[in-house]
């Protein structure tokens, strides 16, 4: 996979971290994803982003929980302590992992929430498994058609995504950045997060533990995979196929939250993605937040999957 083990690193269970909720395995799509779980009720699907894993959602799970919602989220393809294959990092797959996951779950259907690169595959588990998809919520993501056109577009916002389409298209050089070098993983953390959160007690170990989840083995190559194929596949037949699924306007309910100070998906960028829905579209920009509103504004986040897990 590009890169072996480096020394020290550590084993996949470092990220079942204790709490109220259950860690378990879960078949699907031919993978085993490690999900952690609270609560009993209507099915909430969190699913992560870049540079973190499924405890991003450690406040979500135990709000969601106490509101009376079977609140689950899922360490995706390559991360955590789910399973990391050498292949299935395109977004048809990955999207496929997560409606498989709703069923493998024991539940028809689900509100799926996702933030960053799950925000993508949000989108996406809505246009081809819309059968699983109650309704979405998405955190810091804009419509991958959108974001496609904003970066071939937009100087700016092809400017804050550079590190797509520069880094990780490098053979091995993102690997051994997210793996050996946790400062750029706080550089990351850094430019996309917003001043809030940067400048709590709490930040620096919160960053702390992201970097050492890309420690472990191969998740620098999976987390990489993600990237290069959404770049490289631009001109192939897979990714041409990937962008006419998209183009269908969604019937699902979407509820868009942004920040305002989002220097990674910028706020225009995200606000152009409601002509890719034809059902109840709702968007909230979000004061002085960055790239990560679930971990910035966790109660503010938490209220408003709520509300619109009420109204699915």
């Amino acid at each position: 996979m590009g890169f072996g083990p480096l020394a020290g690193a550590p084993d996949p269970s470092s990220v079942l971290v204790d709490g109220p909720w259950t860690h378990r395995t879960v078949r699907a799509n031919g993978i085993a994803l490690h999900v952690a779980e609270a609560g009993a009720g209507p099915l909430v699907l969190l699913l992560h982003g870049f540079p973190q894993f499924w405890w991003a959602w450690r406040r979500q799970l135990t709000d969601l929980a106490d509101a009376g919602y079977r609140a689950v989220a899922v360490d995706l393809r390559g991360y955590g302590a789910s399973d990391k294959p050498p292949r299935g990092y395109d977004a048809p797959t990955l999207a496929a992992d997560a409606a498989a996951l709703v069923a493998s779950l024991g539940e028809t259907d689900a509100v799926v929430v996702g933030t960053d690169v799950g925000g993508l595959l949000a989108w996406t588990m809505a246009a081809t498994h819309p059968q699983v998809v109650r309704s979405l919520v998405l955190v810091g993501a804009a419509h991958p058609l959108r974001l496609r056109s904003a970066v071939l577009r937009d100087p700016a916002q092809r400017r804050a995504s550079a590190y797509a389409w520069r880094t990780f298209q490098v053979p091995r050089r993102p690997e051994h950045k997210l793996a050996g070098d946790e400062r750029w993983v706080q550089e990351l953390f850094d430019r996309w997060a917003g001043p809030t959160w940067r400048n709590t007690p709490d930040y620096p170990a919160d960053v702390a533990r992201y970097a050492e989840a890309f420690r472990i083995h191969p998740v620098a190559y999976c987390a990489s995979e993600y990237f290069r194929w959404l770049v490289r596949s631009l001109p192939r037949r897979d990714g041409r196929r990937f962008a006419a699924s998209l183009r269908a306007p969604l019937a699902t309910a979407v509820l868009q939250l942004h920040g305002d100070a989002d220097t990674c998906v910028l706020p225009t960028t995200a606000q152009g993605s409601g002509s890719f829905v034809a059902g109840h579209y709702e968007s909230r920009l979000l004061k002085q937040v960055g790239h990560f509103p679930h971990s910035e504004v966790p109660e503010l986040v938490s209220g408003e999957i709520l509300r619109w897990a009420k109204q699915s």
